[in-house]
């Protein structure tokens, strides 16, 4: 340690937010260079390449070819799938002194899939998978919780190609029996929940959460059937409306009545009899959502139903300017605006909606007869206490980290991009896909989130950056320094890695506390005090009593503790 490059920190810096971003620059893993990116010191690389490694290993088990493809995708290749735009926001670009446009790659399906147009011909070069671990580049808006939401992180991405849909199946099956080993083998404990596809895009994914408080995405677990989805993508079964026959459409008067719930409590009906108007631009068109006001909207389901970039809430110049009547309003009577209806208020009779004018409501509103939405879909946000749409059970919200993420594509990018193999008859066939992400610098944090105490970092011995720390005491003494060394060599030579604090300056305390926040699985002390019962003390990190070991056996204990891990 009196040569490690990186020093460790008694205080953490300002911009770490939680704890796991914290143990990360006080252990000196890493240091940020600006916001969102990192450089890896010597330790923390040491634990992302044997991230890696365990990966790899996974990976090549399943039938994957590893490989690697540039950092700097052309943009022609974006523009065949339409990512070019659909991905802008995130994009970091550049031109060479052609002026080519180049992107530093946020992923690199259209990289595989020219790849795959190149040197596939026939049904006979698939199933083909091929992966790698590389950086990737995305210009997030809010980089923010260290390595868990970065500008420039490590990623696994897996693309395979196959001749039919049940091949697919199949792989896919495989790497997510994969992907659970990878997570296992790492410590961190992952569940796997149903997701929306994203700028991916394809049929179906599913992503592998850490759960934990301070997790970016909400996710929704049934207790009793075990649906779990994230809410983005999570449905729920909603309350039936009452039934029953239209009634005659009322105007009825509502002076400052604004909101769902002050009109429910004014007219005396819950807000499940009410339809709630929200207004959004999808991308650069006004859209009037209509959902029932026990409900929220979905802005993930909103914009993939309207096939947009973007949605957002429209400003009130914006509202001014579509017609539209804040807190009074209804799709009922309305025109030259683009109505998307969730499936509830269609399903509901009788509703209470705005009247379109200040001051009054319409009681009995129904879908049909009073307004048509031009688009009817799902597009609620499922709660807490929600009912599960598979067993009835009431859902419950937890908050998770996505580490991993898995699709099936289809055709969706292999089509547009005209890839193509002759099949066993001599035609003409379109390659099914999947792609498959694990963010790796991602998942070096998770491993803290999920191992850690109030002291620091707990490794699992899979990924540790050594299997050994050694702690030399009262090292100003040459038999102590001529034992502690003589120990350091012998382990070295019998195949461990060994970190050994040889520091002569800092007191036990000191560096009892670095080796409790570096956290490697074992802890082996060499001082005056234990070399004059001829022994080492061996304490292991997060747990278990010191013991004293008699110093001639110690490499063999080491080999037997180290083993059991």
């Amino acid at each position: 340690m009196s040569q490690s490059f990186g020093k460790t920190l008694r205080e953490a810096p300002a911009e770490a937010e939680h704890l796991s971003h914290q143990l990360l620059l006080r252990a000196g893993l890493v240091q940020q260079a600006a916001a969102g990116i990192y450089s890896y010191m010597p330790l923390g690389w040491r634990v992302l390449r044997k991230v890696e490694q365990i990966i790899r290993e996974e990976m090549d088990a399943a039938g994957g070819q590893e490989l690697l493809m540039p950092l700097l995708v052309p943009s022609d290749l974006l523009e065949e799938t339409g990512r070019r735009q659909t991905m802008s926001p995130i994009l970091f670009s550049l031109s060479d002194r052609r002026e080519r446009e180049l992107i530093l790659g946020p992923t690199h399906e259209e990289t595989a899939i020219d790849l795959f147009r190149r040197n596939v011909q026939s049904y006979r070069d698939l199933p083909l998978m091929v992966y790698q671990i590389e950086t990737k580049f995305r210009d997030e808006a809010r980089p923010r919780m260290g390595l868990v939401r970065g500008r420039e992180f490590g990623m696994l991405d897996l693309y395979s190609f196959h001749a039919d849909v049940e091949d697919l199946d199949r792989a896919y099956q495989r790497l997510y029996e994969a992907y659970e080993r990878v997570f296992q083998r790492c410590g961190v404990p992952a569940v796997s929940v149903f997701a929306d596809s994203g700028a991916i895009g394809g049929k179906e994914s599913q992503e592998f959460m850490l759960l934990t408080g301070i997790g970016e995405d909400e996710l929704v677990f049934c207790p009793a059937c075990g649906y779990a989805a994230n809410t983005e993508r999570a449905e729920h079964r909603k309350t039936e409306g009452l039934g029953g026959e239209p009634h005659q459409l009322e105007e009825v008067s509502t002076p400052d009545q604004k909101t769902i719930e002050q009109v429910a409590s004014f007219l005396d009906a819950p807000t499940t009899e009410t339809l709630k108007a929200v207004f959004y631009m999808a991308d650069d068109e006004p859209v009037f959502v209509a959902i029932r006001g026990d409900l929220t909207v979905n802005e993930v389901k909103l914009r993939n139903a309207t096939k947009a970039l973007e949605v957002r809430a429209m400003t009130d110049a914006e509202t001014e300017a579509a017609g539209l009547v804040a807190g009074f309003a209804s799709p009922v009577g309305l025109k030259n605006i683009r109505v998307v209806a969730d499936d509830s208020v269609v399903d509901s009779p009788n509703l209470i909606a705005g009247a379109n004018k200040p001051g009054f409501h319409l009681k009995n509103v129904n879908h049909g007869r009073d307004w048509q939405a031009d688009l009817v879909t799902d597009l609620s946000l499922a709660g807490e206490g929600d009912v599960c749409i598979n067993c009835g059970a009431a859902i419950e919200i937890k908050r998770g980290i996505e580490m991993g993420h898995i699709f099936k594509l289809l055709t969706v990018w292999t089509e547009k991009m005209r890839a193509t193999f002759l099949d066993a008859s001599g035609q003409e066939q379109i390659p099914v896909m999947g792609t498959y992400g694990i963010g790796t610098s991602r998942l070096l944090q998770c491993v803290i989130e999920a191992n850690h105490d109030e002291k620091g970092i707990i490794w699992p011995a899979s990924v540790a950056p050594y299997d050994l720390h050694v702690v030399g005491l009262g090292l100003d003494a040459e038999e102590t320094a001529a034992k502690a060394e003589a120990l350091y060599e012998l382990l070295l030579e019998s195949g461990f890695d060994v970190l050994f604090d040889d520091r002569l300056e800092p007191t036990a305390g000191v560096k009892f506390n670095d080796a409790d926040l570096i956290g490697l699985p074992l802890r082996v002390t060499v001082s005056p005090r234990s070399l004059a019962n001829g022994a080492v003390e061996v304490k292991r990190r997060g747990g278990g009593d010191l013991e004293l070991v008699p110093y001639e056996e110690a490499v063999d204990y080491l080999k037997v503790a180290v083993a059991a891990d």
